[in-house]
């Protein structure tokens, strides 16, 4: 696994008001995500039925809701917690003084 720099600093990354970015990094799209100040890194599309992740939004526990059907999935480590089965890949991210730094 590759540490890819996505950023000089979080300042730098325009997140939605619902907190979430889709961004290319090394040939493929992934979503960021803001939640309570914590960055967190999934792929771009429901593992469900594709629609853009960066087009829900981040419920007040901190899952991310498809906008399509509202599966919604953990940021931590992608586990559907709406109780459909699906698995939304999640990717290391960290803010050092260099940038900020996605891993997949």
């Amino acid at each position: 696994m590759i540490w890819h720099k996505i950023a000089e600093s979080r300042d730098e990354l325009q997140f939605s008001d619902q907190g979430l970015l889709e961004i290319e990094v090394a040939g493929k799209q992934i979503c960021l995500s803001r939640h309570q100040n914590i960055l967190g890194a999934c792929t771009a599309k429901c593992p469900h039925a594709g629609a853009k992740m960066s087009a829900g939004y981040i419920d007040v526990l901190g899952n991310i809701v498809c906008p399509l059907h509202r599966y919604k999935f953990s940021l931590k480590n992608g586990r559907n917690v709406s109780g459909e089965g699906y698995f939304l890949k999640t990717f290391a991210i960290e803010e050092r003084k260099e940038g900020v730094f996605v891993r997949f």
